[in-house]
């Protein structure tokens, strides 16, 4: 993309914001759609998606144990759960059935059935924002991203993957929102030759704004404390950190099979897993600040450490352990001392993938 045209959309996308400003949003000022998930006080719960076993599991985090176990919905084909993702909006959580070809929304407190969204073929990655009430949800065999508003359930729109990135074997995996909710980035996986794709979307009408070549096999976080966007490439043992804003380079860090990725709501620091060493050296902390690897890496008992959740202070942080496994293993964190510390382990249903943190 010539900077020319980078130029002229930014102008558009500061344009159209000025413009939305001045509207207000549908039920902006409802109750249900509170600003920040982090206001919530009390306990909480994790919630894992059981990918082979078609449940979810419900964690209390003061116990770290299994208080429920919910089969999701009967459907077509054998339930495939596959991330999980929580909203103050409505109390709900929401799950990714792959198999069926859509999302599942439940009521946070529970978890009884508020409704069932029909998504694209091959649900994978999915990632929402309060302040638009937009969930972004990956469908990989398709080629496609389907948006939900997360009060109403309904399907706002279906963005196409970029098609000269399809074109070249590309397919939506990893999704995530700025913190404001006024940008998308899609990383788009499989691309013939050297680099993946991280591609920026803005959410008020769905175009591409920008894109920008990474490593391989790339994974998404963002903090809300600074301009930077975390990329993780599990293929090319490293860690992009991109300005979110433009795309811009800013910093590539050596991490070995950098694959999940997990901001505790502080962002003082980034975790990512080493997914294919399996319980060897699997965890490795980034310093937000100084963009830096901090310490050494912390093994995990369990092979194939997948994705990450903390709970609301981030004093502990749970990770699943997909593939062969049954496991989520606990660990004690803080801004002051990020270094994971292993608690323990919690046995929950088979190949656990994506996990999400409930408050109560």
């Amino acid at each position: 993309m010539t900077k020319t045209r980078k130029t002229n959309l930014w102008r558009g996308l500061i344009a159209a914001m000025l413009t939305l400003a001045t509207v207000p949003l549908a039920n902006a000022g409802s109750a249900s759609r509170p600003n920040n998930i982090w206001d919530a006080r009390g306990g909480g719960s994790i919630v894992v998606a059981d990918r082979s076993s078609g449940t979810i599991s419900v964690i209390d985090t003061r116990t770290d144990e299994v208080t429920d176990t919910i089969a999701l919905p009967a459907g077509d084909a054998a339930p495939e759960p596959m991330y999980v993702y929580y909203t103050p909006i409505m109390h709900r959580v929401f799950v990714g059935d792959r198999a069926n070809n859509r999302v599942v929304a439940y009521n946070a407190e529970t978890f009884a059935v508020d409704g069932i969204v029909p998504a694209g073929e091959g649900v994978f990655h999915m990632w929402g924002n309060t302040s638009n009430g937009q969930l972004w949800v990956n469908n990989d065999t398709e080629n496609t991203t389907t948006v939900i508003d997360m009060e109403t359930l309904d399907v706002l729109a279906t963005v196409p993957t970029p098609q000269d990135l399809v074109d070249m074997g590309g397919k939506p995996h990893d999704v995530i929102l700025s913190p404001g909710g006024e940008l998308a980035y899609i990383t788009v996986l499989g691309i013939d030759g050297p680099n993946d794709y991280v591609v920026q979307y803005y959410t008020g009408n769905f175009w591409e704004l920008d894109r920008a070549a990474v490593g391989k096999d790339p994974h998404l976080s963002v903090a809300l404390q600074d301009p930077w966007l975390y990329v993780p490439c599990q293929n090319t043992n490293d860690v992009y950190v991109l300005n979110r804003y433009n795309l811009d380079e800013v910093q590539v860090l050596d991490v070995p099979g950098a694959h999940g990725s997990g901001m505790p709501g502080h962002g003082r620091y980034f975790y990512t897993t080493n997914l294919p060493a399996g319980g060897e050296d699997a965890l490795y902390v980034i310093d937000t600040e100084t963009l830096q690897v901090v310490g050494d890496p912390v093994n995990t008992p369990y092979t194939v450490p997948h994705n990450i959740a903390f709970t609301r202070a981030a004093h502990k942080m749970y990770v699943t352990h997909s593939g062969p496994n049954d496991k989520v293993t606990v660990y004690r964190t803080s801004a002051g001392h990020p270094m994971p510390v292993y608690l323990g382990e919690i046995t929950v249903g088979e190949n656990p993938f994506g996990l999400a943190f409930v408050p109560h």
